[in-house]
């Protein structure tokens, strides 16, 4: 199975994957081009700060490319988008827990602070917000391509339902209904 077969291309999902991966992509862009236009050095840990996050050279690379990721998420959109989304918010979920257990001390290269690990903590919940959208709830409809993963045998016997031609009702004053054994 491919990615990109799980849902029809015209989705009304897919635009909350979309825009969701786009504004959380240009966001993370924004700031590592501003850390690269500060010529920041690489692995400065001297608290140099950058729309109120402390950054360094490392850190706006790493912010670049995981903003390029969730654009090309978008332009590929659809389930990729969804599965990227999922995937990058739980890396900087996992990354704001690791940074808080190495604040102040020398194994934090990236030069994180306490607002970074709330940034990270806030855009990994927002990015996997937009990356379950639709794919994680216990009322889905069953149109949703999610639920009909997960309920193959259901989804058949609705979809055989559809297909089957309708039958003619018959009624009228000579037809009788038959009578049940138990009676």
């Amino acid at each position: 199975m491919k990615l990109r077969d799980e849902l029809p291309t015209d989705h009304k999902l897919a635009t909350v994957y979309r825009y969701g991966a786009a504004f959380c992509g240009v966001v993370l862009v924004a700031f590592g081009c501003l850390g690269f236009a500060d010529q920041l050095s690489p692995f400065d840990t001297e608290g140099t700060r950058l729309a109120g996050l402390s950054t360094n050279g490392v850190l706006s690379l790493l912010s670049v490319l995981f903003g390029a990721v969730l654009i090309i998420g978008v332009v590929l959109g659809g389930n990729v988008a969804s599965t990227l989304n999922m995937a990058v918010g739980t890396l900087f979920l996992l990354s704001g827990f690791v940074h808080l257990f190495i604040l102040d001390r020398s194994a934090n290269v990236l030069d994180f602070g306490m607002t970074n690990v709330v940034f990270s903590f806030v855009m990994g919940l927002l990015i996997l917000t937009f990356g379950m959208y639709g794919r994680v709830s216990g009322g889905l409809p069953h149109d949703n391509p999610y639920w009909r993963r997960r309920h193959p045998e259901q989804a058949a016997r609705e979809d055989a339902l559809r297909r089957a031609p309708a039958r003619p009702q018959i009624t009228g004053p000579d037809v009788r209904p038959t009578a049940s054994p138990e009676t």
